[in-house]
């Protein structure tokens, strides 16, 4: 199984990132991508390039380009044989001169169309000067070797230039939008031009008022987090009870601070937090060197019990950063809140959340049952989890505040970080997944599968009906909404939330 951490990819684990439970898988980590042990596929080299590329795949007539290929790729096999043989001399120009003709056709050939007038009869002079050299008696090993050779140097072309475009695709995902990071920085630039009034004094009081509905979202993105907030407070009868804290780093904390000052969002209180705050920093030995929200894996597993065990199937997954292991500390007056990723919309009330049992648990979460703990065994450990388990993932959860002090999940979390990281930064990252997983063992409450509907930043197939029945949308996986490679079909229902009329939006030319 190969496991990549995106944070924004899911691929080869740059930190962007069903299997019968019987076999175990091996493991490798590497900065935070694990690969289990299988042939090599798509997704499990290019990651979520390969359910782009698929899906914008485009039709070409190229049929004739396909065909001139073919017949230059034997050509060439026979050549070199031809050209050794007593008395084919002829034969020989006249192959190396159609050689050439068709390369320097393909060399400006795409498709069809690109394809001079009269290339028929290229193709026909090619077909009957590839048959003579069929008929003649050279030795089929020479002439098989050359195939070959050509066959590796051409797959090798298709990998570099497959290579290339995946580089490319995962750039455009991983990068800021040049609108966005203008929003950034004009924000930040506004904001110490001319400082706003402090709100957030006149509403000290309910930042920490255990009897209101608090929300927390970690976040470096503005956008995300407005739309995110935006459609929670829409989707509520009373706003006035609700309480949205946002952690982020230093270099986007007074870009927030300004924004939230701008705009308003119903009657919720807005609370913006430093996370890198020197303050914040020393509340406990995480040893936290910067902002860490959810983290997203990308997981590729194979079946040995299935009929095709070399088959890879990939999935995407959200987890905890190390920053969420800090909320019992920052919010030490608080009892129950619920976390959301930036990359989810809520389309529907939570109000029922608030009262629902967890039973004694720490963590609320919706489980993905289409991976196991035991298909992580040799990441997790051995005997240290239950096998047939789902995992549970992040976006929207419920936390009982309370007893994770009383069992001490910070606690744990910090034991097994050590346990699985050993002094680098790779590791750092690739961590997160088996110290967040195992820090909840045994203190996961399932929270109603229907609840998210998640896959919207990779799956093509979800449909429009388990979309607008769903309480929660989230984007997870490297195609957000906000990216122009964003899934248009899905990013319709996220950007109906986004603040309308803004002017630093206009400026910076945010599409809405």
């Amino acid at each position: 199984m190969g496991l990549s951490k995106s944070s924004t990819d899911a691929s080869n684990i740059h930190p962007t990132s069903d299997s019968s439970l019987g076999k175990p898988m091996k493991a490798n980590v590497s900065n935070g991508s694990i690969f289990y042990g299988a042939e090599i596929s798509c997704q499990l080299e290019f990651g979520s390039y390969c359910l782009w590329s698929k899906e914008h795949k485009e039709a070409m007539e190229d049929a004739s380009v396909k065909r001139f290929k073919d017949q230059l790729f034997v050509a060439r096999a026979y050549y070199p044989s031809i050209a050794k043989l007593q008395g084919q001399d002829n034969l020989s120009r006249e192959m190396k001169q159609n050689i050439q003709e068709h390369e320097r056709m393909l060399s400006d050939a795409i498709s069809d169309a690109d394809l001079p007038p009269l290339f028929a009869n290229k193709i026909q002079k090619m077909e009957q000067t590839i048959a003579k050299a069929k008929g003649c008696n050279v030795e089929c090993s020479n002439v098989e070797r050359k195939l070959r050779q050509i066959l590796d140097l051409t797959e090798d072309e298709t990998h570099f230039h497959m290579k290339q475009s995946a580089f490319l695709y995962r750039l455009g995902v991983q990068t800021m939008p040049k609108s966005l990071h203008c929003l950034s920085m004009r924000l930040t630039l506004e904001y110490f031009r001319d400082p706003p009034p402090d709100m957030e004094l006149s509403l000290a009081d309910k930042f920490g008022n255990p009897r209101l509905r608090h929300f927390v979202i970690f976040t470096r993105n503005i956008l995300a987090a407005s739309v995110t907030i935006n459609s929670t407070v829409i989707s509520s009868e009373d706003s006035a009870s609700m309480v949205f804290h946002l952690l982020t780093d230093r270099e986007n904390f007074y870009a927030m601070k300004l924004w939230y000052a701008r705009n308003f969002y119903k009657e919720a209180a807005i609370h913006v937090l430093n996370i890198e705050d020197p303050n914040l920093r020393t509340l406990n030995g995480l040893g936290m060197r910067q902002f860490s929200a959810s983290e997203e894996f990308r997981i590729s597993v194979r079946d040995l019990d299935r009929m095709h065990p070399l088959q890879m199937r990939t999935e995407y997954v959200s987890i905890f950063g190390h920053s969420h292991f800090l909320l019992p500390e920052i919010f030490k007056n608080l009892k129950k809140v619920i976390v959301l990723d930036d990359d989810v919309i809520v389309q529907q009330e939570l109000l029922s959340l608030w009262n629902l049992d967890l039973e004694g648990k720490v963590n609320g979460a919706v489980n993905f049952c289409k991976l196991r703990f035991g298909q992580l065994e040799t990441v997790l450990g051995r005997n240290t989890h239950d096998r047939s388990s789902c995992l549970w993932i992040s976006g929207l959860n419920i936390i009982d505040l309370e007893k994770w002090r009383e069992h001490d999940i910070t606690g744990i979390y910090q034991k097994l970080l050590q346990k699985f990281h050993n002094g680098s930064e790779e590791t750092w990252r690739s961590a997160t997944l088996p110290a967040s997983l195992l820090a909840f063992e045994d203190h996961t409450f399932p929270l109603d599968s229907a609840l998210v509907i998640s896959g919207l930043g990779y799956d093509y197939s979800i449909s429009e009906d388990m979309i607008q029945k769903s309480t929660a949308l989230q984007y997870n996986g490297n195609m957000k909404p906000w990216l122009d490679l964003g899934i248009p079909t899905y990013s319709k229902y996220w950007k109906k939330f986004l603040i309308q009329g803004e002017q630093f939006m206009d400026e910076c030319n945010v599409r809405h």
